[in-house]
């Protein structure tokens, strides 16, 4: 079921985000000041006379209705009440702002922002990359060398194969990635798929939710703004349905890639790891390989709830002593046996290469490859980290280590031509065989959290565009916003390295299926790239090509020498991939037909319901839908909101199908934001319809860290909407003061209170009731006056929690291809958990509204 007019389900912190329903304590008989000071002035108008911007004045009341609050804040709040009271008392009257006419225009503020660190955070992050990102490609000196040479190779061959390791590092990790690439972020976020992302914010490429267009901040430049070749290629991909399906398409198989990489990278690096006990032990039987691989696997993935930073803060130290066991391996290696490999970095050696070597030197760059494989998890985890911390750890201290991991081993050979075969054990200099053999083991474990966590990054991102049906994301840090924990995508990661584990149980063969998806993303990567150059940087065509053309053909050779393993394994990431992109493009599919079917609910209440003048402002239904007049319904309508704009689709479907509305609606709508937490002042936005007489939109903003508890969630909404009601009547009352006292009404704020005068005091000071007791301004404003009786007798008479039930269904006469693909996109929506159960509301009050769709 797939309750589609409800709340969105709120971005998950460390902790769950819930919404506790218990029955009501707010109409119980208690001592009520408020209602004392009622019979007090002896005016019985129907209205609970409360405080400005508090209609509960117990001090436990907050702890009964519940709220929005971070948990860090309510634990060191457990012994003050009073303050989480406050909190949103003080709130209030910097809030007026929010409430705009009609209730729309709620979503400034919190929109999601890149993050830049600085001094001692930078350092602590560029510290906490080293654990994560570069395992993978900080392993490669592990086998690049006996993935490359299939015999002894010659003193020409080594210094030859040397500098093609050099320079590919140096223009496709360092000149491409770190100093290009890493720029084209979208807001932080990393990957090819954010290429994308950031293109559809800059040019109209992609189909969107309507509904949802006004969460998204387009920056597109101005047609003259840009140059004419880029103003043409621009039109060209906007105007060109195909280069739509392509962008798509390559940004899809990107994450579908890596994902498949994903599955396929721990299982290589563990049973690579535990399979170097053979040095020690050379009869290590086959099973007892793949159980403890699959045992480590286990452990590895069952750790990630800790968070990105909990376990890169674990795993740096064993990359960094890694890396700094092949700096100093590599430094011996050359003083002690050949320094002459430096010639290695005259590129003339590596331009030889293909001369001499022709076909043979093209096949041998499936091996030079696996020097940098693992760079495209370094693009996607760049929202995990950042900019600047990445490059100062790669640049400062993973970039020297390898050169000189690689530059040492050659080094070695180049005197002992055999040692080809096992290149770093075989190199460690005596005595230092068993302590490097554990490093190396534990290095190999830790490689792998590279694409776990790049996993995480790109299933994030395509469930912001609609690619990915809606899964639980968890946010594991408050200081470094893009550091997240997807639990359902860990554990299908880990039961598909445990089942290629087995049935592979070899890592010749799981090598021979490594490199493919690397390569094609790298040089997906390029065109993403050079496309965000001309259309967001909007650099000139002729400064962008010659890079293009040195990156993609690079990019080239090495797909074109990776794609030779298609037979011998690398069809298994292939197959994987395109299943994944298959899936994601179906669903995508699905949820544009979708959209189409549910464009003609959007309008406003206006739209939907008008007064009739004849008969004394009694309320019917637009001609459209009928013309007929609407019964009053005694009660409390909480309508739960998919989108927080227009009319939700459930209130339509209500108003229309019972002919009849509740005294007070409410939209409810929970909004959460790209931030930590949202400032108490700034959580709730109300707004009312002036064209239906008691309906209102409340939005709750919460942001990833923040916990909605509610054990009433109708008294939270009623609260709110109360306190909307009263400062309404205050700022009109203000305004009026003004006017009738000849003041500046275009003058901002209040003048200060008179020593000893409250605000409550001055906005009630001419007003006062029988025995000169006070009035609240609420008294003083009719309008005020009858909306809070209405409100106060809908909410004691009955409360109803409304949401929908959307049912999709296939037109009839559709293609079978169409047919085929929208019922498997249907037969995953309604196996989606609804949305609705995460509310846990009370049965006895829930009403559920049933409406067909045809797409």
């Amino acid at each position: 079921m797939d309750n589609d007019t409800t709340a969105p389900k709120p971005s998950s912190g460390p902790t769950n985000t819930t919404i506790r329903i218990e029955e009501p304590a707010f109409l119980k008989d208690t001592h009520d000041p408020d209602r004392d000071r009622e019979h007090a002035t002896g005016v019985a108008t129907g209205v609970n006379f409360r405080s400005r911007g508090s209609s509960i004045s117990s001090s436990h009341r907050p702890e009964l209705i519940g709220g929005v609050y971070n948990p860090r804040s309510i634990i060191s709040r457990g012994k003050r009440p009073a303050d989480s009271r406050s909190s949103h008392d003080n709130g209030t009257s910097s809030q007026s702002h929010l409430d705009i006419e009609e209730g729309d225009d709620w979503r400034g503020g919190y929109e999601k922002k890149k993050q830049v660190f600085k001094g001692r955070t930078l350092l602590w992050l560029a510290y906490q990359s080293v654990g994560v990102i570069y395992g993978d490609i900080g392993t490669s000196p592990l086998y690049v060398f006996s993935s490359t040479f299939t015999a002894p190779p010659t003193h020409r061959d080594l210094l030859q194969v040397l500098s093609v390791v050099i320079w590919s590092m140096t223009i496709l990790v360092t000149f491409k990635y770190i100093f290009v690439i890493l720029h084209a972020d979208n807001d932080g976020e990393g990957g090819t798929f954010s290429c994308y992302s950031l293109l559809t914010r800059f040019a109209n490429i992609t189909e969107r939710d309507p509904r949802e267009e006004v969460t998204v901040r387009m920056e597109r430049h101005l047609t003259n703004d840009l140059k004419p070749p880029t103003r043409s290629l621009r039109a060209k991909l906007e105007g060109s349905r195909f280069t739509h399906i392509l962008l798509k398409l390559i940004g899809v198989l990107a994450v579908s890639m890596v994902m498949s990489d994903g599955v396929l990278t721990p299982a290589q690096s563990v049973l690579g790891a535990v399979q170097g006990l053979s040095v020690v032990k050379p009869d290590i039987s086959k099973s007892t390989v793949t159980g403890t691989t699959c045992g480590i696997l286990v452990l590895l993935f069952m750790i990630q709830p800790l968070g990105t930073s909990k376990i890169a803060t674990t795993f740096a130290p064993i990359v960094i002593v890694w890396l700094g066991l092949n700096f100093s391996f590599g430094i011996y290696n050359l003083v002690t046996f050949d320094w002459t490999v430096l010639k290695a970095f005259n590129p003339y050696f590596a331009f030889q290469f293909f001369i001499e070597h022709k076909t043979r030197a093209w096949r041998m760059l499936g091996g030079v490859l696996l020097s940098f494989t693992g760079v495209e998890a370094l693009f996607a985890d760049l929202g995990a980290f950042s900019l600047h911390a990445i490059q100062l750890s790669w640049m400062c201290y993973t970039y020297p280590c390898l050169l000189l991991a690689y530059i040492g081993q050659a080094a070695y050979i180049s005197h002992h031509p055999d040692a080809y075969t096992n290149p770093f054990f075989n190199a460690a200099p005596s005595g230092t065989l068993y302590p490097s053999l554990v490093v190396a083991i534990l290095a190999a474990i830790v490689a792998s959290q590279a694409m776990i966590t790049a996993t995480f990054q790109l299933i994030s991102q395509i469930m912001k565009l609609s690619y990915c049906p809606q899964v639980k994301v968890v946010h594991t840090s408050q200081t470094f916003h893009g550091q997240i924990y997807v639990p359902f995508v860990n554990w299908l990661l880990m039961l598909g390295s445990i089942l290629v584990t087995a049935v592979y149980g070899d890592t010749v063969k799981l090598g021979n299926a490594y490199g493919v998806c690397v390569m094609f993303v790298t040089f997906f990567d390029t065109c993403m790239v050079t496309l965000v150059a001309l259309i967001v940087w909007k650099f000139s065509p002729f400064v962008v090509i010659v890079p293009w053309l040195v990156f993609a053909s690079v990019d080239g050779l090495y797909l074109s020498a990776a794609l030779t393993k298609v037979p011998d394994g690398a069809w298994f990431t292939l197959t994987l991939s395109g299943i994944l992109t298959s899936l994601f493009l179906l669903w995508r599919f699905g949820k544009e037909n979708q959209w189409r079917a549910e464009a003609e609910d959007r309008f406003k209440p206006s739209h939907l319901i008008v007064k009739d003048k004849d008969e004394g402002g009694r309320l019917r239904l637009q001609p459209v839908w009928g013309g007929d007049p609407l019964s009053s319904l005694r009660g409390f309508g909480i309508f739960f909101d998919k989108t927080g704009v227009m009319t939700p689709a459930v209130f339509t479907h209500y108003v229309t199908k019972f002919v009849a509305i509740p005294e007070v609606a409410v939209f409810f709508h929970l909004h959460p934001v790209e931030a930590p937490t949202v400032l108490p002042e700034e959580r709730y936005a109300v707004s009312h319809f002036t064209a239906v007489p008691g309906c209102y939109r409340l939005v709750i903003k919460h942001g990833f860290m923040d916990q909605v508890i509610s054990p009433d969630l109708a008294a939270l909404i009623y609260e709110q909407i109360r306190r909307f009601v009263v400062r309404q009547a205050t700022e009109r009352m203000s305004a009026y003061e003004k006017l009738r006292t000849g003041e500046d009404t275009d003058c901002e704020g209040e003048q200060e209170a008179p020593k000893g005068e409250t605000s409550h005091q001055r906005e009630s000071s001419g007003a006062s009731g029988p025995d000169g007791v006070l009035l609240p301004v609420e008294l003083r404003d009719e309008e005020a006056a009858a909306e809070l009786a209405r409100l106060d007798r809908a909410y004691a008479s009955k409360i109803l929690y409304v949401v929908g039930k959307e049912q999709m269904r296939i037109k009839s006469g559709a293609p079978i291809a169409r047919r085929f693909m929208l019922s498997v996109f249907l037969w995953i929506r309604d196996n989606t958990r609804a949305k609705i159960a995460n509310l846990q509301l009370a049965m006895d009050r829930l009403v559920e509204v049933g409406f067909v769709k045809e797409i």
